[in-house]
């Protein structure tokens, strides 16, 4: 079975600490990557607004949203998503522990609300919730990823950053890429030795960070282009 993957976009920080940035400088985006696998064409990370994503894919894969047939999250945060409301026609996939994690999280953001109303100024307590059943609807339709996507294509769980968070490992006949996710945030923060200073457990973060040392000869890490990994 053929195996290739291309770097869509090039993923960026809101703010880079190994850049000596303090506050947010530009909004932040995931790195997307195109896994083709056999006949399966599968986009990780759809993290560019919609019109961005569609320019890159022809641009860097003479693709169309509607060439895509899966779509896999390595996290449900919204830098890594904006794009996937226009990839409607294909099936989209997420590590389970992280579906759960996000319906969780949003029950307990309603439940917040009901209760206590929103803080602060903004928002009106009906806009939020509404926001809420936005990313209730959006969740509902990603599915539990199986253990392998296609028979080169295998789920890699990443916990730490985010509780469920889960990359892919590419199972090539020479080399293995780990489509990493947040687990290695830019090459910086992988040759710092450094995880992501916002990880949800940052022991767990460390874990998976270690264990793809161990494992990768190529790493796409969450927001930054992909590189080798020499000399573990």
């Amino acid at each position: 079975m053929s195996l290739n993957h291309t770097i869509v976009s090039i993923g960026t920080l809101s703010r880079n600490r190994f850049w000596n940035e303090q506050d947010a400088k530009r909004v932040a985006h995931s790195t997307t990557t195109l896994v083709r696998s056999g006949s399966t064409a599968i986009l990780i990370d759809p993290g560019l607004p919609a019109e961005l994503l569609v320019r890159r894919l022809d641009e860097r894969a003479g693709m169309g949203v509607g060439d895509i047939d899966t779509v896999f999250l390595t996290n449900f945060r919204p830098a890594h998503r904006r794009a996937l409301p226009a990839l409607s026609k294909s099936t989209w996939f997420m590590h389970e522990p992280e579906i759960e994690a996000m319906r969780r999280h949003l029950a307990e953001m309603r439940r917040s609300l009901l209760d206590e109303g929103p803080t602060g100024k903004g928002q009106s307590e009906e806009e939020l919730l509404r926001l809420i059943a936005a990313e209730e609807s959006l969740l509902e339709r990603v599915q539990s990823a199986p253990e392998k996507l296609t028979p080169a294509v295998h789920l890699y769980p990443t916990a730490g950053v985010t509780p469920g968070a889960s990359g892919l490992l590419l199972a090539g006949p020479a080399r293995t890429t780990i489509v990493a996710g947040d687990a290695v945030v830019t090459r910086d923060y992988f040759e710092g030795g450094r995880v992501w200073e916002h990880a949800e457990d940052v022991e767990e973060a460390k874990r998976s960070f270690m264990d793809i040392l161990e494992v990768a000869d190529e790493i796409v890490p969450g927001h930054d282009n992909a590189f080798a990994v020499f000399g573990r």
